[in-house]
């Protein structure tokens, strides 16, 4: 295991091991879209950003290939499962290209490397005592004699009651199933009820590693969803977790002792070894002595080890996963735990994104409401343009609402007339009047600004907000506009134009540099006409103080304005789609579901996601009568015996009340005191594991995500 500092928390980057950059696997059933691509270009956007600060690091990924549904599509297609899914993995490699995405390594499941690393992962697994052998109902097809995998079985939630499929219930509760949890069970396959046999399974004992798992989630770094929202699990009663199913297609579950050469493994299992599999390819491609796989992930499992014998403290890696906020369970629990238990580091942080919709509606493929990767290049736009839209839109953890009219209006009045306008404006006064930089010296509000801008990206960056990266540079841009605005320099001397036009020149030279991870070929052609030596993306922030060339071409307008009719004519189509589908819909009476939804990344349907808007409205004097006040918590303590309840001391203003709260799984408990909250302060007192609350603070979402107010409302001042 490798000797990385894991005692040092949020550490600054660069840092002096080599770093690896995941995006969750795109599932190969599918045609990629806005979904897939936010998280796989926020990965690129942080792996670029790493590099400028002289982060050694990989970017890696590769095609999730097993799994029920590619079985399905195939059967369905009469090809083989391999066949079907290495057609979409080709496609995903040369797509991502062209959204400026490049890995350094981009393989898929089904490859050697991958295969033998999963085998060996469960070998230490077993060896180290964490699987069991269970008896366990699985769905059987009478009609074909024939078990059923979880993806070929759908029926009711046994915990919510919605339509589910075998695995998850991906329309209810999102609730991960185990196999024979779910209830009324039909064969997708026939269409027929399904029954349950007792079935041999493997089972991983997560609670084995509970300790451990605790200890991590403290330390985890990343959004802070992904570091509240499994508290919750690994605090909780951590069940055991089948690793085996019932079917062909995917890797064989390694039993050298024979009885379960019929099983496979999960697909979970070996599609997050793909992340060790990929890193290593790219290790070998290029030489341990440019890129040691191993320096990041650390030894993996140690033959020599006794079983049961006690491992020495966890190695840390500089490992951030950037993945959808529906896979945050998979990444924290089960993918620690079996890396800890064959030995390999743990990932540093795990950065979870919030879900794409679209025209302010949960993104469906099978409802046609989906803006595709092939539909946007066909539409003749630059992939930058999509690229800063996604990364821009929204805080990384947040829901982003994708709409053709909202992105001509980002594009438009950010990149055109925001940063466009500065870099071209700048740049074109600094070549007519000086053929390139003037000589003058920067003045030191320009330095400061740019020394600002860069400790913004550096603080976007160590907090794993890919929003911030990129605001810096078109805020910098900004900035500019308004000092040249100001200056004039066209009616000034000669020597007072040159001051103003250097420091212009500066501000452009480091806008570029900035908007590197965000906008790449847009930067690399801004680059290019300053006359810069070697390639913008081998540049670091250091470069954005540096002098610019005397001399330079004459630029050009960096970007296109979008044009509203176009936009139209995409949003008209899109409608049409939706439109289309939900009457085909209602004819076919079509209930599938999506298949997409176990990718890796975020492609999830969002639908269930957010609850709908309630059609039962109640009076104004209703409304009148609930008071909610601003408060402010000062003082915060675990209710004793109770996992997630939180008893707050709130102040509002008029009076001081006690609150209980399930706040516990979701925040720091001693960072609550000094938090302005809004409280409900007529709702009826209630006693929770014998204490009284008195009141109830009011949040937002499964997060927990405390309401507050924008300015200093004054404590007590009633919220209407």
């Amino acid at each position: 295991m490798s000797e990385h500092d894991h005692g040092d928390d949020n550490r600054r980057f660069p840092t002096d091991d080599p770093a690896v950059v995941t995006c969750g696997l795109p599932y190969a059933n599918g045609d990629l879209h806005v979904g897939h691509l936010r998280s796989i270009v926020a990965g690129d956007v942080f792996t670029r950003a790493l590099r400028s600060v002289g982060q050694e690091t990989a970017f890696v990924c590769g095609s999730d290939m097993h799994g029920a549904p590619i079985a399905v599509e195939a059967e369905q297609e009469g090809r083989s499962p391999r066949e079907v899914a290495l057609e979409y993995h080709e496609t995903y490699a040369e797509q991502f290209p062209q959204f400026g995405v490049e890995f350094d390594n981009y393989g898929h499941t089904d490859e050697p490397e991958n295969v033998e690393l999963t085998r060996e992962v469960v070998r230490a697994l077993r060896a180290e005592g964490h699987l069991v052998e269970k008896e366990v109902k699985v769905a059987y097809d009478p009609t074909t004699e024939q078990p059923l995998p979880d993806r070929f079985v759908e029926g009711t939630c046994p915990y919510c009651g919605e339509r589910a499929r075998g695995d998850e219930c991906d329309e209810g509760c999102g609730r991960h199933l185990e196999p024979g949890e779910i209830e009324d069970p039909v064969s997708v396959a026939t269409g027929e009820p399904a029954e349950y046999r007792l079935r041999e399974h493997e089972f991983f004992r997560l609670a084995d590693l509970q300790e451990y798992l605790q200890a991590f989630i403290d330390r985890l770094e990343g959004t802070a969803n992904a570091r509240k929202q499994p508290r919750e699990w690994i605090f909780g009663d951590l069940e055991d977790w089948c690793i085996t199913r019932d079917m062909d297609w995917g890797i064989d579950y390694p039993d050298e002792d024979g009885g379960h050469e019929d099983l496979v493994l999960y697909v979970w299992v070996d599609a997050p070894v793909e992340y060790i599999a990929s890193t290593k390819q790219y290790s070998e491609r290029v030489g341990a002595e440019a890129y040691d796989w191993r320096a990041v992930w650390g030894e993996g499992p140690d033959p020599e080890l006794p079983s049961g014998e006690e491992r020495g403290p966890p190695g840390r890696g500089d490992i951030v996963h950037v993945i959808g906020k529906d896979i945050i369970q998979h990444h924290t629990v089960f993918w620690p735990a079996m890396l800890r238990a064959a030995g390999y580091d743990e990932p540093r942080a795990v950065v979870a994104c919030g879900w794409v919709t679209v025209d302010g509606e949960g993104l469906s493929t099978s409802r046609g409401r989906a803006v595709w990767a092939e539909e946007y290049l066909e539409a003749g736009f630059e992939p930058d343009l999509l690229r800063y839209y996604l990364t821009t839109a929204g805080g990384f953890q947040d829901d982003v609402d994708f709409s053709w009219e909202r992105f001509r209006q980002r594009v438009n009045d950010e990149l055109v007339d925001d940063l466009g306008n500065f870099l071209y404006r700048s740049l074109l006064f600094a070549h007519r009047n000086y053929g390139g930089t003037p000589e003058a010296d920067v003045s030191e509000d320009v330095r400061a600004a740019v020394r600002d801008a860069v400790e913004q990206f550096r603080d976007g960056l160590d907090g794993y907000e890919v929003r911030e990266v990129g605001d810096a540079a078109v805020d910098l841009a900004r900035f500019g506009n308004a000092y040249i605005q100001n200056n004039e320099p066209w009616n000034l001397d000669d020597d007072a134009a040159a001051r103003v036009i250097r420091d212009c020149v500066q501000i452009a030279k480091a806008v570029t540099v900035l908007a590197e991870p965000v906008i790449p070929d847009t930067a690399e052609r801004v680059w290019e006409t300053l006359d810069e030596p070697g390639s913008v993306h081998d540049a670091t922030v250091d470069a954005a103080l540096e002098t610019p060339p005397a001399e330079f071409h004459e630029p050009a307008e960096p970007f296109e304005p979008v044009d509203e009719d176009h936009v139209a004519d995409l949003a008209a189509r899109l409608e049409e789609r939706v439109a289309e589908s939900d009457t085909d819909t209602e004819t076919d009476g079509a209930t599938g579901a999506e298949s997409e939804t176990e990718d890796m990344a975020d492609t999830a349907d969002t639908d269930a996601d957010v609850e709908p808007l309630t059609q039962e409205r109640i009076s104004h004097e209703m409304f009148q009568e609930l008071d909610m006040r601003v408060g402010r918590i000062e003082s915060a303590e675990p209710v004793e015996g109770a996992d997630e309840l939180v008893r707050l001391e709130v102040d509002v203003g008029v009076d001081r009340r006690q609150v209980v709260a399930g706040l516990q799984q979701l925040h720091d408990v001693d960072d609550l005191p000094g938090t302005r909250v809004v409280v409900l302060v007529n709702l009826e007192k209630a006693e929770l594991f014998g204490v009284e609350s008195n009141g109830m603070v009011l949040a937002a979402g499964e997060e927990a995500d405390l309401l507050t107010t924008h300015d200093d409302a004054a404590l007590g001042g009633r919220v209407r």
